[in-house]
């Protein structure tokens, strides 16, 4: 995000993602389904673009990169 020009829009989502992983960093498959957690965080990052740019397009393909590249 800070890539992006986005770093100041962590702290509100932050929170938002908490409990998808567990306290040593490795995603709680436990408790959220990959595909969901994904499917989540494209949505707060089409909020973000869309507050940041006026073009929440600006995200499209996020959800089937992180799915082929890390869903295995």
């Amino acid at each position: 995000m800070v890539q992006l020009g986005l770093g100041r829009q962590y702290g509100r989502l932050a929170p938002r993602l908490d409990g998808a992983f567990r306290a040593d960093g490795v995603f709680a498959h436990d408790r959220l389904r990959f595909v969901d957690f994904v499917d989540d965080v494209e949505d707060l990052l089409e909020e973000v673009a869309w507050q940041e740019w006026g073009n929440k397009e600006a995200v499209d393909g996020f959800e089937e990169y992180m799915l082929r590249h890390y869903s295995g």
